[in-house]
C-alpha cells in the first residue's frame, strides 16, 4: 500500500464512482445476488445516503476508491431480532479491495462510521455476515460485536451481530 488511504464522506459527485465501486465488489461476493438486479439502498442513493438516515463513507488512495461501508435504519425484517424503541442502524456495504487488506483499513472504515452514529444518536449497530465470508465473523467481534443469533439453513448461516453503543 503506498499512500495511507483517506476516509471521507460521499458527496453527490462520487455517487457514480461509489455505485460501480460497490456493485463490483457485491458481484465478486456475492455472484447469484449480483443477477437480481440493483438493491434499492443503491438505486436511491442520494436519497438514501445523502439525504435520508443512512450514512456511507469510501476511502480513497491516489484518488481511487478502494474501500466503502455504510449504515441504513434497521427495518426489522429478521423477526428473530427486536431493537423497538432503540434506534437501531444496520451497517451494509463493506467492501475493501484486495490489495488493501490486512492493513488495518475495515477497521478504521468501522470506527469512522461508528463515531458517525454515535453523533446521530444510534444506539444499536447491528449486522449480518456469514461463515463462508473469511474472516467475517472475527473481523465483527474484534469490532466489539456480539453474535446474538446464527440461522441454521446450511448454505448461508446468516450469522446475526450487534453492537450497543
Amino acid at each position: 500500500m503506498s499512500q495511507r488511504p483517506i476516509i471521507e464522506r460521499v458527496s453527490p459527485s462520487d455517487i457514480h464512482g461509489v455505485l460501480s465501486f460497490v456493485l463490483l465488489a457485491r458481484a465478486e461476493l456475492f455472484p447469484t445476488l449480483s443477477a437480481t438486479g440493483m438493491p434499492d439502498d443503491l438505486a436511491r442513493f442520494e436519497a438514501v445516503y445523502l439525504h435520508g438516515d443512512g450514512q456511507f463513507l469510501i476511502a480513497r488512495a491516489e484518488g481511487r476508491i478502494v474501500a466503502a461501508i455504510g449504515y441504513l435504519p434497521y427495518d426489522g425484517r429478521f423477526p428473530q431480532l427486536n431493537y423497538l424503541g432503540l434506534k437501531t442502524v444496520e451497517v451494509v456495504r463493506l467492501f475493501v479491495l484486495p490489495t488493501f487488506r490486512r492493513f488495518g483499513l475495515a477497521g478504521e472504515l468501522y470506527r469512522a462510521l461508528e463515531a458517525q452514529a454515535r453523533a446521530d444518536g444510534v444506539e444499536v449497530v447491528y449486522l449480518h455476515t456469514h461463515p463462508f465470508l473469511a474472516g467475517a465473523i472475527d473481523f465483527w467481534l474484534r469490532q466489539g460485536f456480539e453474535i446474538v443469533d446464527v440461522e441454521a439453513d446450511p448454505v448461508w448461516r446468516t450469522t446475526h451481530m450487534q453492537r450497543h453503543l
